[in-house]
């Protein structure tokens, strides 16, 4: 009998998971695992934990959907603790296997964490399955990415580009907490003004949708892009298409171009000097500045307001995000990197993709051509939060 590890990564599902259904057809046994890696607990350079109290939580939670989902299969989830080389290499000899499929990474950490299992003499499946479009069906190869978003949305829009077919199982699963969001934010008329509301300020509570939060649940792989396009295409059947539910569409594609940056440049995207051809000057080591900023102490109200609901939720709307991002770079003066490995340990939808991206993207280090964007925060107050609701809020949250 073929018996084969699977490794679950960012992608905590069964339901049109590729990887998974690929090992299941090709072999006679799986063996699910999930390694929970001590690096994750460790102290960052800048002086906190890489992953925080609120992303523990919502994993832990989601794998609890995942081990249900498994056992409704007849598989078992078994969690390992150690890096990924020790751990599933154990494992693997364990049960006399030296076989692991898994989806595939193209950040380099996990192209390393491959790479080591490899080195030790296992035979490792990986499979690229996290975006909403598949790289092979792209009009360019994915070296030839065209160096602005708007360029790229232009050239798949106008080829209709499609997601793959959501994989379907045969068989009766409990309804995950990812599969409940998804129906019930469809369920109403969210969707139809999504654009309108995506940029305000807002708490972390099931009554409000001003955004659709199906980040979290995509960023630990809980539900997939085709699944969510595909609701979303059953939505604008039933009850219209506007231009908001086509900003949802938008939102993913620009999720899809983070994704497809990684292909196309790798380990360049972690310099300091990001994909940029000049080395940036020296930062000050302004650890209070950043201290201030991590824990909502700069004296700017909605930027202070921001980072108090980022620190009590591991949640921050995308226009929030752009504005504290901008001002701990161009009024603090701080190392942009500092700031993704905050959000890296305090967000719920914390994804490698999006955040270096997003990061980069601020700070003038990525493909962006316009070097860099500058939120003015009193502004930001006045467009999105006129009446000061959302700054009273959490200026009174210590």
């Amino acid at each position: 009998m073929t018996a084969v590890v699977y490794w679950f990564r960012n992608d905590l599902r069964v339901s049109d998971n590729p990887a998974f259904t690929q090992a299941c057809v090709q072999t006679d046994k799986v063996l699910p695992a999930y390694v929970h890696d001590p690096k994750h607990d460790a102290q960052t350079q800048w002086g906190f934990e890489r992953m925080g109290a609120h992303r523990k939580v919502f994993l832990a939670e989601r794998l609890q959907d995942l081990s249900l989902q498994l056992k409704a299969l007849g598989y078992e989830l078994t969690e390992l603790r150690g890096s990924p080389k020790d751990a599933l290499s154990a494992f693997a000899k364990k049960l006399n296997t030296a076989h692991i499929y898994c989806e595939d990474i193209a950040a380099p950490e996990e192209q390393d964490e491959v790479a080591a299992l490899k080195a030790c003499g296992l035979k490792v499946e990986t499979l690229w399955q996290s975006s909403l479009l598949e790289p092979a069906d792209l009009p360019f190869d994915v070296r030839n990415l065209p160096a602005v978003f708007t360029a790229f949305r232009n050239k798949v829009e106008k080829l209709a580009l499609k997601p793959r077919d959501v994989l379907s199982l045969k068989a009766d699963l409990p309804e995950s907490s990812a599969e409940r969001h998804l129906k019930n934010y469809f369920a109403a008329d969210f969707a139809l003004t999504y654009k309108q509301t995506r940029n305000q300020p807002m708490n972390w509570s099931p009554e409000e949708h001003f955004s659709t939060k199906f980040s979290p649940w995509l960023a630990c792989g809980a539900l997939s892009a085709p699944v969510i396009y595909a609701e979303l295409k059953r939505f604008e059947a039933e009850r219209g298409a506007n231009d908001s539910t086509y900003w949802i569409w938008f939102e993913l594609l620009w999720r899809d171009y983070f994704r497809l940056l990684h292909l196309q440049h790798g380990k360049k995207l972690y310099r300091k000097q990001g994909l940029g051809s000049v080395e940036l000057a020296k930062v000050p080591d302004n650890r209070q500045g950043l201290k201030r900023w991590c824990e909502g102490r700069t004296g700017e109200p909605l930027v202070d307001a921001g980072m108090r609901e980022l620190a009590a939720t591991g949640w921050l709307s995308n226009r929030m995000r752009q504005v504290v991002a901008s001002y701990l770079i161009y009024d603090l003066q701080g190392d942009w990197r500092a700031g993704a490995a905050w959000f890296e340990s305090q967000l719920i939808d914390y994804d490698v993709y999006s955040n270096q991206g997003n990061w980069l993207y601020i700070a003038g280090r990525g493909t962006d051509p316009r070097g860099g964007r500058r939120f003015n925060p009193k502004m930001q107050a006045q467009q999105h939060d006129a009446g000061g609701k959302y700054q009273q809020f959490w200026s009174d949250i210590e």
